[in-house]
């Protein structure tokens, strides 16, 4: 298996007086020891702890993991959780996130499974209270992140199955949000924020259409990533631009509803984001929800059929 962090695995050596003392036991199968910078190096492994004394040294055979401890607070929250969650939960955890790691290509950090374990720790005893926890479907996940939310999906599998319980369905994007903040290449909670950003536009289409739209559907799709998109091209101050307003003219008398609609999505963003939405921007809004509307109604007499633009 891989590590958990950025330590080495123990070699497969056998142990001898020069190996570091054991610093603390956490239980039968989580031990402290001071590596050889005088840093904790936690090592995980089934019964590597039982019955070790403080003088001991480590049997490297018995570890099957081992990583580096953060400083400060966040250690010690580090330790508490490895202290109380079973040796099953752990390793059920650790399997899965080394499967995600080969999925995605990429090492995770410690961080990542640490957050994973405190999360579905947190789920197994509200499970075992009779208690979910809420969770909106979110289908644009599956759209904008699909590696990610397949990596996911495959992970709660593996933890449910390794432990022999049914995971809920809204674990996929629990754990997707994780991988999306563990994997994006961004300030913290970028990623996140982008995404309540597009959330907020569907809503507002689907509110204003007066229906929920079919998230299976290409059109959807491609609404969504086009949204994504525009927002990304706010923040790098790429939008669409055109001296051309004869396209933007049309469409805003052609398909009335659609403008209005796109309207209420730009002075989302202008709130949002402080920035405006050029016409052409706008212009691509009515294509896109024009075409969205057609999965729900057919087009009233007189108006045109289908937006006239790509």
């Amino acid at each position: 298996m891989s590590t958990l962090g950025d330590a080495a695995r123990a070699p497969g050596a056998s142990a001898d007086a020069s190996r570091p003392p054991l610093h603390k036991v956490l239980n039968n199968n989580v031990v402290i020891q001071f590596d050889e910078s005088g840093r904790e190096r936690v090592l995980m492994g089934r019964g590597i702890g039982f019955q070790l004394k403080p003088t001991d040294t480590i049997d490297p055979a018995k570890v099957e993991k081992t990583f580096i401890l953060d400083g400060g607070d966040s250690g010690e929250n580090e330790l508490r959780l490895l202290a109380e969650v079973p040796y099953p939960v752990l390793e059920a955890v650790s399997r899965a996130v080394d499967g995600a790691e080969r999925t995605l290509g990429r090492a995770l950090g410690r961080g990542f499974t640490i957050a994973v374990l405190d999360h579905i720790q947190f789920v197994l005893e509200r499970l075992d209270q009779g208690l979910r926890i809420p969770s909106t479907p979110m289908p644009e996940l599956r759209v904008l992140h699909p590696q990610e939310f397949a990596a996911a999906a495959a992970m709660a599998s593996s933890i449910g199955t390794a432990l022999g319980r049914e995971l809920p369905p809204e674990e996929g994007v629990f754990l997707t949000m994780h991988l999306l903040n563990a994997t994006r290449d961004e300030p913290n909670g970028t990623a996140a924020l982008l995404f309540r950003r597009v959330q907020h536009v569907v809503t507002t289409v689907e509110n204003q259409l007066g229906v929920r739209l079919d998230t299976e559907s290409l059109d959807y799709a491609r609404f969504v990533l086009h949204v994504q998109f525009l927002l990304q091209r706010l923040v790098s101050r790429s939008m669409l631009r055109s001296h051309d307003t004869s396209f933007f003219e049309f469409a805003k008398h052609s398909y009335p509803e659609s403008f209005e609609i796109a309207t209420e999505v730009k002075a989302y963003v202008r709130a949002a984001t402080e920035s405006e939405l050029t016409d052409e921007e706008v212009l691509y809004l009515i294509v896109h929800i024009e075409r969205l509307k057609t999965q729900v109604r057919q087009p009233e007499p007189g108006q045109p059929e289908d937006p006239v633009l790509p």
